[in-house]
Parts: C-alpha cells; sequence; structure tokens
C-alpha cells in the first residue's frame, strides 16, 4: 500500500472494534437460546420460575392531590346580643350615664341615645326576651325582642344588629324601634285522634308519670328493655293525676294489651299539683307491649334514650 493510502492507526482500530461488539453481541444470542432450551427440556415448573424471576419494571404512580373541602360556617344568630343590649337600654336613664346598664347599653350600640323617662315613670321591665331574627344582607340582622312588664304589657322591640365575618363580634347600629310582635299561627290537626279509655295502657302511663314526677317509685320499672330516663329530681310534684290519654294508632284503645312488640305513641293530659297550687301538663310518650303490660319505650321531652334514639 502506498504511503498516500496507509491507514491511520484510529481508522484501523475501528473496524476491529466493530466486530468484537458484534461477535459479543452473537454470543450473548447463543446464550440466551442455549438458556431457553435448558429451560424447557427441565420442565414447566422451570419454566414459570423463569418467567416470574425476570425482573420486572414498576412505575410509581403519582400520588392523587388531595382534594381541598369546604364547610360553610353557619352563621351566628346574635338573638341573645340583642336581647343583653334592650335589657341594658330599658333600665338605663340619660340623665345618669353612669350606672352599670347605661355603660353596657352605649358599650354594645356606642352610637344609640339613652332613653329618658320621667321620674314616676315604671319603664323597667321584668323579663326580656328575643323572639325573632330575620338575616338580611352583609352581615345584617334585625332581631325582635319583646318586653315584659309587671303591670301586665309585652312591646316588642326591632334592634339593627351586624355581624362580623366570623360570627364572633356585634354591634347595635341603630336605635330599637316598637313594632307589631308576631302573629299567631294556625294550631295544626292533633295527630292523637284516637281516645284511649280506661285500662292498662292509662294505669301504667299514671304510675309511670307519679314516678317520673314525684318520686313515688323508681322509673325503671316501668321502662322498656334497653331505655334509660332520669326522674326529675328533686320531686317537683307531690301527685299526678291523669286526666286524658289520646294515640295516634288504634292499637292503644284495645281492651287488653296487644301482641310483644307492638308500638304506640300517645298523649297524656296530666293534673299535677304542689303546696302552690294545681298544674295542667301533658307528656307525649311512646309505649311497647311485653308480657301483657305496656312500658314506656321513649319520652318525647328527650330525656329518655333508647340506644341513642330520643
Amino acid at each position: 500500500m502506498s504511503p498516500g493510502k496507509q491507514a491511520s492507526p484510529s481508522e484501523a482500530a475501528a473496524p476491529m472494534a466493530g466486530g468484537a461488539r458484534l461477535e459479543a453481541m452473537r454470543r450473548r444470542v447463543r446464550l440466551s437460546h442455549v438458556a431457553v432450551w435448558t429451560v424447557i427440556a427441565a420442565g414447566p415448573v422451570a419454566l414459570t420460575v423463569a418467567i416470574t424471576s425476570t425482573p420486572a419494571t414498576v412505575e410509581a404512580s403519582t400520588p392523587a392531590k388531595p382534594t381541598a373541602v369546604r364547610t360553610a360556617a353557619a352563621a351566628a344568630d346574635p338573638a341573645g346580643y340583642a336581647q343583653v343590649f334592650v335589657s341594658a337600654w330599658l333600665r338605663s336613664n340619660a340623665d345618669d350615664a353612669t350606672t352599670a346598664q347605661a355603660r353596657l347599653a352605649q358599650s354594645m350600640a356606642p352610637d344609640v341615645e339613652l332613653p329618658d323617662p320621667a321620674a314616676a315613670a315604671q319603664s323597667k321591665p321584668e323579663s326580656v326576651t328575643a323572639v325573632r331574627s330575620a338575616q338580611r344582607d352583609n352581615g345584617a340582622w334585625s332581631v325582635t325582642v319583646a318586653a315584659q312588664y309587671a303591670d301586665g304589657p309585652v312591646r316588642y322591640y326591632a334592634v339593627p344588629v351586624t355581624a362580623d365575618r366570623s360570627g364572633t363580634s356585634f354591634a347595635v347600629t341603630g336605635a330599637p324601634g316598637v313594632v307589631a310582635g308576631p302573629g299567631r299561627a294556625d294550631v295544626p290537626k292533633s295527630p292523637y285522634g284516637v281516645t284511649v279509655p280506661e285500662g292498662d295502657l292509662p294505669s301504667a302511663v299514671g304510675e309511670f308519670l307519679a314516678a317520673y314526677l314525684t318520686g313515688a317509685g323508681k322509673v325503671d320499672r316501668y321502662l322498656a328493655p334497653g331505655v334509660k330516663l332520669t326522674a326529675v329530681s328533686p320531686a317537683p310534684y307531690t301527685t299526678v293525676t291523669v286526666q286524658e290519654v289520646s294515640a295516634v294508632e288504634e292499637a292503644a284503645a284495645a281492651e287488653l294489651v296487644p301482641a310483644d312488640g307492638t308500638t304506640v305513641r300517645v298523649l297524656a293530659s296530666v293534673e299535677a299539683r304542689d303546696a302552690t297550687g294545681r298544674w295542667p301538663l301533658a307528656y307525649e310518650l311512646t309505649l311497647k307491649a311485653r308480657s301483657g303490660r305496656w312500658e314506656v319505650a321513649a319520652l318525647q321531652s328527650g330525656t329518655a334514650q333508647d340506644g341513642g334514639a330520643r
């Protein structure tokens, strides 16, 4: 080969390196074939082991982003705040703004003037009670407060109140105004349309209420299994007499106690007496039949519990 065409050492080494790599690849292929045939010859068990032992590539799944849950906060009702303000405001006098009631009213409503009752006027109410709240826009409320006086009349005051965004702070924004009281709603028809005659059920109700209100015996003996109820303590009355029992279900009026598990809802009108007089009361009860007797399964007031149900 002439000097002009003589290959350089690097050019000569390139084909040799490529040949070496090709030969190595051929050897790996031959070894793979030998390994496969060896596994096949060894039987299906070895083939299964070979397949399952092959390294597997596992891609980590991207964790799902937690979804933000927004809970809407219930609007705080400022009825109690308005009630306290009206009570303090009605007991204040512009001529003496240093009294505790006047200072309280001014702290709750800085821009509201205090009243100026006549010297002989009986302006202090016996009781003050919030009776209605109406929410408006942008944190504004209108609260109706009833003030009852010793000589009988009741006056209703509408109080404008504002609340902050968190519902933890309030302020009276203007002077209260005298308004008409809430109207009386129509009384719906009572579901207790079945008259229960004298018999086992009224007797069971009377004995239970006597134990519940007068302490005459323990209430446990009149309760259905699993029901928990605590008697009123101290006992407020000396005697309790059942006047009338009405029911929702016809089974309550049956002459004999029905089959076990029969449940009825009743309204018992009773007369309770103590040293100060006579008191007409009413109780809604649920009774359940068991072993030929009626047992109290629930007291509508919410003090009887049967597995958490009231």
